[in-house]
């Protein structure tokens, strides 16, 4: 498995992946349009602005999608996702070790953050195999019902 610059049927393949406002909510936090076209995802997604990766397959098979940036001194993942047909797979430790091993190289920081809803318990579980814990956050966080995790 690797890591690369996510292709344009990936985000093709990931706009299927959500039917409804509150999932791709839960996914992409708020301000994210519903209904999105091509263009409207691919804004919303920062992604021109973010660094933000595929996970393929050695065959090249789009298998999950992530993104991290600096936030309050920390490699910050965010919008991490696992097509539906590889979840359960250990996919997401996959993506999580990637991108946490690329964010602390490219950002120069020693720590790793992320938000997650409290309802998704799936999330959490991944999460906290892979070392995060739950942390006070700072500041506010705007979002209702989300926790912030943290691995050292």
């Amino acid at each position: 498995m690797k890591l690369i610059n996510p292709l344009e049927e990936h985000l093709m393949e990931m706009m299927s992946w959500f039917s409804s406002q509150k999932e791709l909510s839960d996914w992409a936090g708020p301000g994210f349009r519903y209904p999105f076209e091509k263009f409207s995802f691919v804004e919303d997604l920062n992604l021109h602005k973010l660094n933000s990766f595929s996970l393929i397959s050695e065959e090249g098979e789009f298998l999950a999608f992530g993104q991290y940036y600096l936030r309050l001194g920390k490699c910050h993942l965010g919008r991490l996702i696992v097509s539906p047909k590889y979840r359960g797979k250990g996919i997401a430790n996959e993506l999580l070790n990637r991108l946490s091993t690329d964010g602390l190289i490219d950002l120069q920081v020693l720590e790793i953050s992320l938000f997650v809803l409290t309802h998704n318990e799936a999330a959490i579980k991944a999460y906290e195999k892979f070392g995060f814990v739950i942390s006070e956050y700072p500041e506010e966080i705007q979002l209702e019902n989300c926790i912030y995790m943290i691995k050292n």
